[in-house]
């Protein structure tokens, strides 16, 4: 499954997950019924859940991941915070999640403790997300990061890393998807893009940071265009002023305020409008999209048509 998944990642034109938020409760089977409800399942390559992003309390993301891909039986990219695991623990769930045949993980930093939801919650970080790539790189030569033996070693796992979209400084993001390949990754995901220059950008990046990586799989290494639609002006104000490394182009910001003074049907149909045409431009472009959506569903079942 998962070795089909990477091929359709690196041979086919069209690549489409899309990112679950576990939710706050004991239970997933809500979200994936709803999923079901709009046939996404059919309509997507395989699907990604988040390891509770902005420190705030979710289900386990790799457990969620597990019921997901058992349910659909599509691949799922399970993302690992290192702000909540150690060298131990983040070993001790890659083997288990292995043995579920969970082998695609998407390695974060992750947000600080200090946005948790929480009281006194303690980042554990030993490192960047560069470590788990590490841990990963250990794995799959079948040793652990002290290089112990295993036994059994584990079945290769896929290495999945992110980037921003947008820096004043774009050879600054090029130097961290060096790094990020140098230590193995895959593939690299980006924050949401707004126009198909900033699109063209980073793909022309990524192929120059392949140029420069000592790690013969960055080769093979793709770039998987992130995509949040706009529907709402609100939605459009808050990412360009209060999220870092992602630029809303200032006529979409316009469109979306002037569309949200007649009304949230306009607001809406104005919002789905623009994310279309970015969403159909991207697919034209690259083919290789990860759509964010906070479980609008609706909205990407939409969206992919």
């Amino acid at each position: 499954m998962f070795e089909k998944f990477c091929d359709v990642l690196c041979l086919e034109k069209e690549f489409i997950t899309v990112e679950i938020n576990p939710p706050h409760g004991a239970s997933i089977d809500t979200i994936i019924a709803d999923i079901k409800k709009h046939n996404l399942q059919d309509k997507v390559t395989g699907f990604s859940c988040t390891d509770n992003p902005l420190a705030k309390l979710k289900m386990s993301g790799v457990l969620s991941a597990i019921k997901v891909q058992q349910t659909f039986g599509k691949p799922v990219i399970a993302t690992m915070s290192m702000r909540d695991k150690n060298k131990l623990s983040l070993q001790s769930t890659l083997l288990g999640a292995n043995d579920f045949d969970l082998r695609c993980i998407l390695a974060l930093t992750g947000d600080p403790a200090k946005f948790s939801d929480q009281p006194d919650v303690k980042g554990v970080l030993e490192r960047d997300s560069t470590l788990l790539l590490s841990i990963i790189h250990h794995l799959n030569k079948g040793v652990d990061y002290s290089n112990k033996l295993l036994k059994p070693a584990p079945k290769p796992i896929y290495p999945f890393a992110v980037t921003n979209s947008y820096a004043k400084n774009m050879d600054s993001l090029k130097k961290r998807m060096v790094k990020k390949l140098n230590y193995g990754a895959r593939a690299i995901i980006t924050q949401p893009v707004y126009d198909l220059d900033n699109a063209k950008e980073l793909l022309a990046l990524l192929e120059e940071a392949k140029e420069e990586s000592i790690r013969e799989t960055a080769k093979e290494a793709h770039l998987v265009l992130g995509q949040f639609p706009i529907v709402a002006a609100r939605t459009a104000n808050f990412i360009d002023d209060k999220v870092p490394g992602i630029n809303v182009p200032k006529e979409i910001i316009d469109e979306m305020n002037l569309a949200a003074m007649d009304g949230a049907d306009k607001e809406r149909e104005v919002g789905f409008a623009l994310s279309k045409r970015i969403f159909d431009g991207v697919m034209k472009e690259h083919g290789k999209v990860h759509l964010m959506t906070h479980n609008r569903f609706d909205l990407c079942a939409e969206l992919i048509g």
